[in-house]
Parts: structure tokens; C-alpha cells; sequence
């Protein structure tokens, strides 16, 4: 068995409760290197999975390792785009994590270069691997909504807001709060369930209300509580969000709040067809709704490991070069929806794409 020699550029936490739990069940991936500048952070990753051969604080270190082959890059935002285009400049195949960076601009030079250099660039947009997204794909493909011709969706939660006054609600760091963190995959998972929707026009309103004075903040728990900087960080992203957009099949409406002083997760997706419609539960199953039998039917099937096949298939990539479902040519239409969006909120208008 051919073996993918690989580094990992960040060990936070999506490092260590995602990838590497899955690298510990693939037989064809060989980790060289666990890389953070915080080389704490790294020696826990080598600590809890001792496959992890080396740890190292600069990343360049492994990219004139000749033996890697592909790089995962799981940084916060920002550096994404560094890293990345360092990497593939070097030769390596790579794993970006959501978002592609922090704006389409650059989004689009990652994917030239990609290209350019002939590797593999995929994005974690790990739900086009969640089984439910898949069968609701597939289901749409196969006719069983007729025409879906709005989407909802609704992504709200109380009081969440990640590392406050660290780099999750840094613009200049993050390039956004709750739309591009949260955002992203649930619209994403719909524009790939419409099967490619290509954007008409849309408009967008965001808001910065719930931690206006980050000192004064209350909340149960937070999600990368030890990047918080309350005192002196900075806190000047969306913490809510709604927008409606149009596209070529179907409109698009969404509500997304990181936090909101309502005790309630709102975490779904409601897909309205014309002979049938689906509530997608947010990482869970959906429920089917045929509008000529007036049923309902909860499908019961097993939901794999979506990060497991996700870095499976981006392995399978760096192998064969064939492109797969989260490869950036692909992902590009979302990151572009995420620039007009925010465009829209700024300008306070509705947007042509």
C-alpha cells in the first residue's frame, strides 16, 4: 500500500477532536510532522497520537522535507492563505481548512496557483461528506422535491461567541464572525445540494451587538475559551446575521447568530420542493415530507465519520490527482457568496452578482 507522507500545519482543536482522530484509522497516510507555533500545542498532538513522528514550530521546515507529499493547513483564517501558497509553491498537495481565506480575492489566488503548480487544493467543507447532505443530493438529483424552490436555513445559538477578543472576533485576522465561521457550511451544503447554484442577486444585514463591552459578557461555556483576550483584544465581527439570496434554482433565506438572548439552538435546514420538502437537523438526520402521500419519514441509517472520509478522499487525491467533491474549483461559488454578503451588510444594499 502507497503510503502520503504528510504535515500538519496547526494542532488546535480542530486538529486534535477532527483530523487526527481520523489520520488514526487510515493506513495510508504516514504524519511526519505535527507544526504550531505554540509548540506546546504540538507536543500534546504527538502526546495523544504518538503516529505523529516530529514536532516543529516552522512550517517551512517541512516543506523542504522532500519526502512530504501534501500538507494540511489548519491555521487560524488569516494564515491560511500564507501557508497554503507557500506550500504549494514548494510542490506539496494541500488540505485548507474552512474558510479558504479571508476573502474571495485571494481565495481565487490560491486556486490559481493550485492549478498552476498541478496539485491538489481541497477545502474543508467537511459536510458535502455528512451522509444526510449526501442523500438529500442525491434525492434532489433523482426528482423526489420536484422543483425545490426555496431554501431556509438557521443557525442560531445563545450566548456562543468563540474566543472573544482573540483571533475568532478579529476581522483583520478572522475576515469575519458568525457567517464565516458558522455560515459557511450550511450555505455551502446548500449550494451543493441545489447542485451548483450559481448566484443572481441578494442582500445582507449583520450586526456586532452582544459583546459591545466584552468585559460585561456573560455565557455558559466557550467554544476556544483559552484564546479569549477580554481586556485588551478586539471584538469587531458579526455576532448575528440574516440575509435572503436569489440564485439561478432556488432562493435562499438565513438566520445565523453566534449569540442571542434567546435559550434556544435553532440549528436546520428546511428544503421546499414543490412535490416534497425536508428539515434537515444541522450534523443529524432529516425528515421527508411527500406532499402527495402526506407522509413523513425519518430515514434510518448510520452517519460515518465525515472527516474520516473527507481526509480519506483528499489522500485518494493526492494519489490518483482526481478531483474531488471539495476540491476549491469548487468551493469558490461559496466563498464568493460569503464577499457579497458581507458587501451587501457594509454598503446596505442588495447586491448583483
Amino acid at each position: 500500500m502507497r503510503k502520503v507522507t504528510v504535515a500538519v500545519i496547526g494542532c488546535g482543536r480542530i486538529a486534535e477532536s477532527a483530523h487526527f482522530p481520523a489520520f488514526s484509522q487510515m493506513e495510508n497516510v504516514r504524519i511526519k510532522y505535527a507544526c504550531d507555533l505554540i509548540t506546546e500545542k504540538a507536543e500534546k498532538i504527538k502526546e495523544k497520537f504518538p503516529f505523529a513522528e516530529k514536532v516543529i514550530k516552522d512550517y517551512k521546515t517541512a516543506l523542504v522535507d522532500p519526502e512530504v507529499e501534501a500538507v494540511y493547513v489548519l491555521t487560524p483564517n488569516y494564515a491560511h492563505y500564507t501557508v497554503t501558497m507557500d506550500a504549494l509553491r514548494a510542490g506539496k498537495h494541500v488540505f485548507c481548512e474552512k474558510p479558504i481565506t479571508v476573502n474571495y480575492r485571494l481565495s481565487c489566488e490560491m486556486a490559481e496557483e493550485a492549478k498552476r503548480q498541478n496539485r491538489i487544493l481541497n477545502i474543508g467543507v467537511c459536510n458535502r461528506y455528512h451522509k444526510s447532505v449526501e442523500m438529500l443530493e442525491e434525492m434532489n438529483r433523482s426528482g423526489k422535491f420536484g422543483k425545490i424552490y426555496h431554501v431556509y436555513c438557521s443557525f442560531r445559538a445563545f450566548r456562543s461567541i468563540p474566543g472573544l477578543g482573540g483571533s475568532f472576533t478579529d476581522k483583520s485576522q478572522s475576515g469575519g464572525g458568525v457567517l464565516i465561521d458558522w455560515g459557511v457550511h450550511y450555505l455551502d451544503l446548500i449550494l451543493y445540494i441545489l447542485g451548483g447554484a450559481k448566484l443572481k442577486n441578494l442582500t445582507c444585514d449583520t450586526y456586532c451587538e452582544m459583546a459591545k463591552n466584552m468585559k460585561e459578557y456573560k455565557y455558559r461555556s466557550m467554544w476556544a475559551e483559552n484564546t479569549k483576550n477580554t481586556e485588551t483584544g478586539v471584538n469587531d465581527v458579526d455576532d448575528f446575521v440574516t440575509g435572503y439570496i436569489r440564485t439561478d434554482k432556488a432562493s435562499i433565506s438565513f438566520n445565523g447568530a453566534w449569540a442571542q438572548n434567546i435559550d434556544v439552538s435553532d440549528t436546520f435546514v428546511d428544503f421546499l420542493g414543490d412535490k416534497g420538502g425536508a428539515r434537515l437537523s444541522y450534523g443529524g438526520k432529516f425528515t421527508f415530507y411527500n406532499g402527495s402521500t402526506l407522509s413523513a419519514e425519518t430515514p434510518d441509517y448510520e452517519i460515518p465519520n465525515m472527516y474520516l472520509r473527507e481526509d480519506s478522499d483528499f489522500i485518494a487525491s493526492v494519489i490518483t490527482g482526481e478531483k474531488k467533491r471539495n476540491h476549491i474549483d469548487y468551493i469558490l461559488e461559496s466563498a464568493r457568496l460569503l464577499d457579497y454578503l458581507y458587501k451587501s451588510a457594509e454598503q446596505k444594499k442588495e447586491i448583483e452578482c
